[in-house]
């Protein structure tokens, strides 16, 4: 019952599970926190491809020689190069204009014409005249092992006529099209032709004949469309120059008869007449309103208002007498009697004045009255001229419709008559000319060096395809390497710290030149063995960093074990042991893993009395621990016989009190302890040691091991010191720093400078 409390007293509550984990080696972060979080870099790649450098390098090689096998057996293939440059169409040709003038210089207009051009170009019809102008169906640079005989095909015999088999045809066609590749310049009117053979000079013949042939065929169809323009347009001219003599005879006729004499309907008498009727009435009616006005004025009687309305006449001056003598009378008639000769004839005179005065007024009204009927009748008279001639107007109005329908027609057909027989005449000439848009720029010539293969380039290709398929295979083989490599992946994956890395054992040591690869045997005392190796150095550097990093009870009693078996625990926890005892320290080395004695076998000791007898029969600790007598300082305590049930043993209240008692004897005592995953040995003894030494291997720990184990003495809170990375291999680029570290002090030093370090 006993070794069952002290198990269940082990397991940890469930409050302490979810409380935060803090050790004597510090915090230790939760999973979420930023120290897992690691954005990788092109530079943490960089080792992946080092390690992989021999897969990635064959994978290039075998790519290069494929690249060399294929690139040196493809027949060599020329490619001739010629250019035209393509003119707007309508382009003036002897100062003529083409018939199909094109007026517009949009990109897209130039886009739509270069690849019209460049379609016909390719066009089946050229390439059999191509075909047959240069004989290609006998060639067999170009037709190959079905080229026919040149005595069947003689060159004698026109392109044209030259006769070929439709299906043979067909596929010299297709081949051809093949062969030919055109391409248009941007932002110009070129067009670049290329034609790829075997045969360099049937490739430059074939870009020429195919430029000429092009140019042939484009002069051709527009010498036919001239000449069926012209023929279409003489039929037309006849027809409309009848039209033109029919349609002026009936305009005239139609002149004749409707009275309309001047050249334009706006121009006839009539039209002049009624204007001239219509302003003469304008003037009358406001020379009659004149006239009305005066007259109303002078019906008035009002002496006044006459003199207004003519300065000059008599009223003026009698007006002037009459205002004179009544002057005279209102001064006589103070001084003198009504009766007074004086008075009385001033009186005469002034009833002679009025008198004469409104006999002016009345012959002034009565001619006034004569101007306005005299006005009156005139406006009278035009306005009825105005209404006939406005009548006779209408009537020529409705014959000027039918005027101008029969002149426009007249018009209309010598404009059209006029402009056929412009186009007949130039295209009578533009006939005469061989003009074309198509001018050759660079004719073709017959290339001096293969288009393909590039060789060059193919190796170049050939290596980056290796390079490409070298490190996809190298990346994949990563994938799928679960194992632990550096201390970088440690941290990355439980956040522990590390203590220290333990280089391959059986690599040639860099302590001495020329010294022989350290025996597996001896590996467990390399510490004792080669103190100026390597992994003695890194097994100090272990001392270093357990002497450092914890100080008093904390490094008293340090338990070693690791996740799976065959990591290197035995070895670390002897080689820890002797750099302690080398130290002068006082060094107890327990070998806890009673089911396989590791350490007795590297010690060469005997296991009749040891660590499962103490524990089991009650002996005295004193008669089973042994002292090495190479290796001063240091004692054993080996595991003894094979126990029935040593995690019961070990968990027990004897094997806490055999560390009570041991713990004021020694400085240290190290715990050797089976593998955590394998058993629960080592989870067990964690609780008794002040702190835990995980050792994984390299290249051999998995990641998922390595988190396991984590997590389980996490679980028991384990105070967890570190990690040792063992049997690192140096070479490797991610580790080779440490090599570095540790190798170049014993690398080829001077002796007295060695002397003096040391």
């Amino acid at each position: 019952m006993e070794p069952e409390n002290s198990f269940r007293r082990l397991m940890p509550r469930k409050e302490e599970l979810q409380a935060s984990r803090v050790t004597e080696a510090g915090t230790l972060p939760a999973p979420h926190s930023p120290i897992f979080s690691h954005v990788p870099s092109l530079w943490d790649y960089w080792p992946i491809v080092l390690r992989h450098k021999w897969t990635i390098l064959s994978a290039m090689l075998v790519a290069l020689l494929v690249g060399a096998v294929v690139s040196f057996s493809t027949t060599p293939i020329y490619e001739a190069v010629g250019r035209v440059v393509i003119n707007r169409e309508g382009a003036e040709t002897a100062g003529l204009k083409n018939s199909d003038t094109g007026g517009s210089d949009s990109y897209d207009d130039y886009m739509v014409a270069m690849d019209t051009q460049t379609h016909v170009l390719q066009s089946d019809a050229i390439a059999k005249l191509v075909i047959r102008r240069l004989n290609l169906d006998s060639d067999p640079a170009f037709a190959g092992k079905g080229a026919v005989s040149a005595s069947s095909t003689p060159d004698a015999s026109p392109a044209q006529t030259r006769y070929i088999e439709p299906h043979r045809e067909s596929g010299l066609v297709g081949k051809f099209h093949g062969s030919l590749q055109i391409n248009s310049i941007p932002r110009t009117r070129l067009l670049e032709i290329r034609f790829s053979s075997s045969d360099p000079s049937l490739a430059a013949k074939a870009v020429n004949t195919l430029i000429d042939t092009y140019i042939e065929q484009n002069y051709k169809t527009r010498l036919d469309a001239t000449t069926r323009t012209s023929d279409w347009l003489s039929q037309q001219l006849s027809e409309l120059q009848m039209k033109v003599e029919e349609s002026q005879e009936k305009l005239v006729r139609y002149q004749k008869e409707h009275g309309i004499l001047g050249i334009d309907e706006k121009e006839n008498i009539i039209s002049s007449k009624l204007d001239e009727l219509n302003k003469e009435l304008t003037a009358a009616e406001g020379d009659r309103m004149q006239k009305e006005s005066v007259y109303r004025l002078a019906s008035s009687g009002d002496p006044d208002l006459l003199s207004n309305l003519d300065p000059s006449s008599p009223v003026v001056k009698l007006r002037s007498q009459e205002e004179d003598l009544h002057r005279q009378l209102a001064q006589v008639s103070v001084h003198f009697q009504p009766t007074y000769p004086k008075v009385a004839e001033i009186k005469e005179q002034l009833d002679a004045v009025e008198t004469d005065l409104k006999a002016e007024i009345t012959r002034l009204a009565s001619k006034y009255h004569k101007d306005y009927l005299a006005a009156l009748g005139r406006e009278r008279l035009l306005r009825a001229s105005l209404e006939r001639q406005k009548t006779e107007e209408n009537r020529l109005n409705e014959s000027a419709i039918e005027y101008s329908l029969l002149k426009r027609d007249v018009e209309s057909n010598r404009q059209l008559y006029e402009g056929l027989l412009q186009k007949l005449k130039e295209a009578g000439v533009m006939t005469g000319l061989r003009s074309s848009n198509v001018r050759i720029v660079d004719p073709a010539s017959a290339p001096t060096s293969p288009s393909t293969p590039n060789i060059p380039r193919n190796l170049l290709m050939s290596l980056a395809v290796g390079l490409a398929g070298g490190l996809s295979l190298a990346f994949i083989l990563e994938s799928r390497d679960d194992t632990v490599h550096s201390l970088e992946q440690v941290r990355m994956l439980t956040a522990l710290p590390s203590l220290a890395v333990i280089p391959f054992a059986s690599r040639p040591s860099r302590s001495l030149p020329g010294t022989k690869r350290l025996p597996q045997t001896t590996t467990a005392l390399a510490s004792a063995v080669r103190p100026k190796s390597e992994i003695a150095e890194a097994y100090r550097a272990l001392r270093t960093s357990i002497l450092l990093s914890r100080t008093g009870k904390s490094a008293k009693i340090l338990m070693v074990t690791s996740a799976l078996p065959q990591e290197g625990k035995t070895t670390t926890s002897v080689n820890l042991a002797i750099v302690l005892a080398q130290h002068g320290a006082r060094v107890l080395l327990i070998e806890g893993d009673m089911r396989r004695s590791g350490i007795s076998q590297a010690l060469h000791l005997e296991s009749d009395i040891g660590l499962s007898t103490i524990l089991e029969q009650d002996t005295i600790a004193d008669s089973a621990i042994r002292s090495i007598a190479d290796i001063p300082n240091l004692w054993v305590l080996p595991a003894g016989p094979v126990a029935l049930h040593p995690s019961e043993m070990l968990a027990s209240a004897r094997m806490r009190e055999l560390l009570r008692n041991l713990e004021p004897e020694f400085d240290h005592i190290i715990i050797d302890t089976p593998p955590v995953l394998s058993v629960t040995d080592a989870a067990l003894l964690s609780s008794l040691a002040d702190s835990t030494l995980l050792v994984i291997r390299a290249g051999m720990t998995s990641r998922v091991a390595l988190r396991r184990v984590h997590d389980v003495l996490a679980h028991v809170d384990a105070r967890i010191m570190g990690v040792i990375l063992n049997a690192t291999d140096f070479t490797e680029p991610d580790r080779y720093y440490y090599g570095h570290r540790y190798g170049s002090y014993y690398q080829d030093p001077a002796p007295a400078k060695t002397a003096q370090r040391e």
